[in-house]
């Protein structure tokens, strides 16, 4: 199936491209970029939400399944947009948010749906049920004065968590997903895949564990019964089902936000989302050896049918520009050339094809509640006022970072960062020797190199000295430093400091 290979391009709607110069990114700015997306040779969009919300939550806070929110535009933007991807063979991907709603859907305040979200008594001193936390701080319970019952959250109050123990849910999310295919959308990310079902029993989670991530030690505890439960797999299996009732299939692209491989494998059934996010890979350091050893690890662990999928950052993670790279760019060109050069889907969001970092936003600019604007600070598109986002003289919704990385500067540079992971998805696309299984090639300290079967070596010294590959015989296909593009190597492939290579090696892995 395409999406097996595919380069999926992660757009945040609000900060792409704004049409019609009120400073917040819409779908006709989109649209109006969809020519560069085609040159630059993504297979697919996937948008974060456009639905209808209050914005607690910058849309993930959903007030209406089964239209677009007016500020990104309408129902008939984005059919236009699905219309004209589809004639520069891109496919686009909604953001489908099943785990809450906002606290404003009329489901939520509809007498006859009270059983479709989380509702129980208080304990008898008048206290939560249990000791969950939500993500975002605090109690994951909030009281509601009217019924004398409390209601469960695991992110804001705003966001009331669904019931997907109860059927109808699971129908009415059948329904939704219906409605968009039926309009020729190519599939979903589904938000929060891993935690849709919550223990039956509401048992209290366990205090954190010593090698918890940051977040749950921050929180204070595990969250064993409400979040990465298995039976959460039944869910994806029945909107597989329906996923399976369209021709072509549509794709479901989970995002499974669990933080260790082993609970990542239990999402990879045959039956149940095609694609599963690697967050373990994106939180790994920029470490040779720690990113060879989570791709291993992924690629044995997997199943004969898993597809992996990589990722370096996203609207909820810094970018990996900055994160990984400290913004330096040989650093940025080698981790283009390994998420590009891996088996499996490779997920991309906007302006990584640039190098573009997180921006500082200060105080009285910040919007969003878990402090995750630097992510998503508008898209460069030329080093000017407005950046080619908005209209000079307009205020953005949330200020534009540097400038100096832009797309129209690297585009009509051939040595760019945007022309290389350019010449990356080309050389993806349309030759095979980026193709078959992962073989890991155990090579000098601070090297992180590896074999692909279709017949490539892929090689990156994230290391402070320069290194030497032994019994390397071919040409360079790609290199990090494309003065090297070319380059025949015979016997010997030297490496400087943050310097990568893709070689033919003519030799099947």
């Amino acid at each position: 199936m395409w999406w097996e290979r595919a380069v999926v391009y992660q757009v945040y709607p609000r900060s792409y491209a704004d049409s019609n110069a009120d400073g917040i990114g819409d779908l006709r700015g989109l649209i109006s970029k969809l020519d560069y997306l085609e040159w630059l040779g993504v297979d697919a969009l996937c948008l974060s939400p456009t639905f209808p919300s209050p914005n607690r939550d910058w849309g993930y806070d959903v007030a209406d399944y089964y239209d677009v929110y007016p500020e990104l535009g309408s129902l008939a933007d984005l059919e236009e947009l699905i219309v004209e991807a589809g004639r520069r063979h891109l496919r686009v991907l909604l953001d489908l948010v099943p785990n809450h709603t906002s606290d404003q859907h009329p489901w939520f305040h509809d007498p006859a749906k009270r059983g479709w979200y989380v509702w129980r008594e208080p304990k008898p001193d008048g206290s939560p049920p249990n000791n969950w936390r939500a993500v975002f701080g605090g109690s994951a319970w909030t009281f509601d004065e009217e019924s004398g019952q409390y209601y469960l959250h695991n992110f804001l109050p705003e966001q009331p968590d669904l019931d997907w123990w109860n059927d109808e849910v699971r129908a009415a999310f059948d329904e939704i997903m219906r409605f968009w295919f039926e309009r020729g959308i190519d599939g979903f990310r589904i938000d929060v895949a891993h935690a849709l079902v919550k223990d039956k029993l509401l048992r209290d989670n366990p205090r954190a564990r010593p090698n918890e991530p940051p977040k749950w030690q921050q929180l204070g505890q595990w969250p064993k019964y409400n979040m990465g439960l298995p039976e959460a797999v039944d869910v994806h299996r029945r909107m597989r089902r329906v996923a399976r009732e369209f021709e072509p299939e549509r794709l479901l692209l989970g995002e499974t936000y669990v933080l260790e491989l082993e609970k990542l494998m239990q999402y990879l059934v045959p039956d149940g989302l095609q694609l599963c996010m690697n967050l373990v890979f994106l939180h790994s350091p920029f470490v040779a050896e720690e990113l060879a050893g989570t791709v291993a690890r992924t690629e044995e662990l997997s199943p004969e049918h898993g597809i992996p999928v990589w990722h370096g950052s996203s609207h909820d993670d810094p970018r990996f520009a900055s994160r990984w790279c400290g913004g330096d760019e040989d650093a940025i060109r080698c981790a283009l050339i390994g998420l590009l050069s891996l088996r499996g889907a490779c997920v991309l969001y906007q302006g990584d094809e640039i190098g573009m970092e997180v921006a500082p936003v200060p105080p009285d600019r910040r919007r969003d509640v878990a402090g995750r604007d630097p992510c998503r600070t508008p898209m460069v598109w030329r080093d000017d006022e407005g950046a080619g986002f908005t209209e000079p003289g307009v205020e953005p919704w949330l200020p534009i970072g540097d400038r100096s990385r832009n797309v129209e500067t690297q585009r009509g540079d051939p040595k760019s960062i945007l022309n290389l992971t350019h010449d990356l998805i080309q050389l993806r696309k349309h030759r095979l020797i980026l193709s078959g299984a992962y073989e890991p090639v155990d090579e000098p300290e601070g090297v992180w190199a590896f074999r692909r079967e279709g017949g490539a070596l892929v090689a990156l010294n994230l290391g402070d000295e320069d290194a030497a590959l032994e019994d390397v015989h071919g040409a360079i296909l790609i290199a990090s430093d494309r003065a090297r593009d070319e380059e025949l190597v015979a016997g010997v492939l030297e490496l400087g400091p943050l310097e990568a290579a893709i070689v033919a090696t003519g030799e099947p892995g």
